[in-house]
């Protein structure tokens, strides 16, 4: 999850479209102008290195313009070998 963070703030979309569940994935990753200023993980469920699904919910901190903003989310991720993929999300308010 912090990797996926990190792309984001970073603009990493090859990154992002990699570490994309291929049942899930867009065809392509597109990035906006969107300012990610910090990251919370707020709860883990397994994902640890005997699973092969885990769950994380996390506050991530924007800035759009003047406007800032959370994006709250309870994210899927399944392994695929040694590699954690992004499956989908729930969106929290």
């Amino acid at each position: 999850m912090r990797s996926r963070y990190s792309a984001f703030a970073l603009g990493l979309d090859d990154y992002l479209w990699r570490t994309w569940h291929p049942r899930t994935r867009p065809e392509r990753v597109t990035l906006d102008d969107t300012a990610w200023i910090g990251l919370e993980i707020l709860e883990t469920v397994d994902g640890s290195e005997r699973d092969q699904a885990g769950i994380v919910e996390f506050a991530a901190h924007f800035r759009q313009g003047r406007r800032r903003g959370t994006l709250h989310e309870r994210s899927r991720f399944e392994r695929r070998g040694r590699h954690w993929l992004y499956l989908d999300g729930d969106h929290l308010a």
